[in-house]
């Protein structure tokens, strides 16, 4: 007869698997370090020799989400998924699986498969494959400091870990083209809808005081301003700040800077909110240059004293998608490594 767990039993079991938990407070790390050891272990000495680099290197910041050129001067560093094998992509994947939560990982793959619709759409342009992806591995992994990278056209993702700690997840972008697929059997397929229709509930919600602080130009620029700039700043305090919302929008606010944020994995994205949060909610600002209604094209960013969210919807007739997360001082780990290396250097 099976016999019912007493309520000591149960909370004895409830204490060990919080305290498993707290040992495994940066998990996403661990997860990164294991899913990269066994790629590597699968690849050829060539393979490896396109994949793995200096954490020092040049390359580590060197990062683009345009087309770039699939040989010769101007291509991507790294070994692409059309250089593995089947099985190697499948491992290569797993290694972006523990970098993004469930949504960022859907959402990552919805835009490396947009490369077939442009693909056809470009009546078979050779630069459209979903395939030509580069995965780049910096330092070893599981050492004390390592990074990783996986980019292409429209995705580009950068880890950097310390002392066994996601130490920065950034610069972090997402794009989409087309916005929306409006014809073919994939007709309704917005793969950045949230980027776009949680700030836009949150400007059409202002009222016309709100709104002659927020919208700070009638015309859109055509592209997000930082691009692919390896380091980047604040750009301006145009805007409405979170002091000036209501409650309600308040709300809204957040959740704009959780659709980008909760895009890495949730232990990650709590760190890097609670920093935010630590320098004053009061201290960001919301602009939007552009218009507001659907269709229109539209600029925002949401920026505070270390972060910058930037989103731009104006080619292609306003159907075309970029949006980029930015840390000021923490972007590629800088900040961190530096801490870590002046540390290292001082204990020898």
């Amino acid at each position: 007869m099976k016999r019912i767990p007493s309520l000591l039993s149960c909370a004895a079991a409830l204490v060990v698997a919080f305290s498993s938990a707290n040992l495994r407070a940066h998990e996403s790390a661990a997860d990164m370090a294991d899913a990269a050891k066994v790629l590597l272990a699968s690849l050829t000495d060539d393979q490896k020799a396109k994949m793995v680099y200096e954490l020092t290197d040049e390359e580590r910041e060197n990062w683009h989400f345009i087309p770039k050129p699939f040989e010769g001067d101007g291509m991507r560093g790294g070994l692409t998924l059309k250089d593995m094998r089947p099985d190697q992509r499948h491992l290569a994947y797993a290694l972006l699986s523990t970098a993004l939560s469930h949504r960022g990982y859907t959402t990552a793959l919805e835009i490396m498969s947009l490369e077939q619709v442009l693909w056809e759409l470009e009546n078979q342009a050779p630069k459209r494959d979903t395939l030509m992806y580069y995965i780049s591995i910096f330092g070893e992994p599981g050492s004390k400091a390592w990074g990783w990278r996986w980019e292409g056209h429209h995705l580009a993702q950068n880890f950097t870990i310390v002392d066994g700690k996601v130490v920065a997840a950034t610069p972090n972008f997402f794009a989409s083209n087309p916005g929306e697929v409006r014809e073919g059997p994939r007709a309704g397929l917005r793969v950045l809808a949230g980027e776009e229709d949680v700030a836009r509930r949150l400007v059409q919600s202002l009222d016309d005081a709100q709104k002659a602080k927020a919208v700070t130009g009638a015309e859109a620029p055509e592209d997000i301003l930082t691009s692919a700039e390896k380091k980047v700043g604040p750009l301006g305090g145009e805007g409405i700040g979170y002091a000036a919302l209501n409650p309600e929008q308040q709300k809204n606010l957040k959740e704009l800077m959780d659709v980008y944020i909760r895009r890495v994995k949730p232990d990650v994205a709590d760190d890097e909110l609670a920093a935010i949060e630590k320098t004053g909610l009061d201290q960001i600002v919301f602009a939007w240059l552009g218009g507001i209604e659907k269709g229109q094209p539209h600029y925002y960013r949401v920026q505070g004293p270390t972060f910058l969210l930037e989103y731009a919807n104006t080619q292609n007739g306003a159907n075309h998608v970029h949006a980029v997360w930015r840390d000021f001082e923490g972007d590629f780990g800088r900040d961190l490594l530096r801490e870590h290396y002046q540390a290292h250097h001082k204990a020898e």
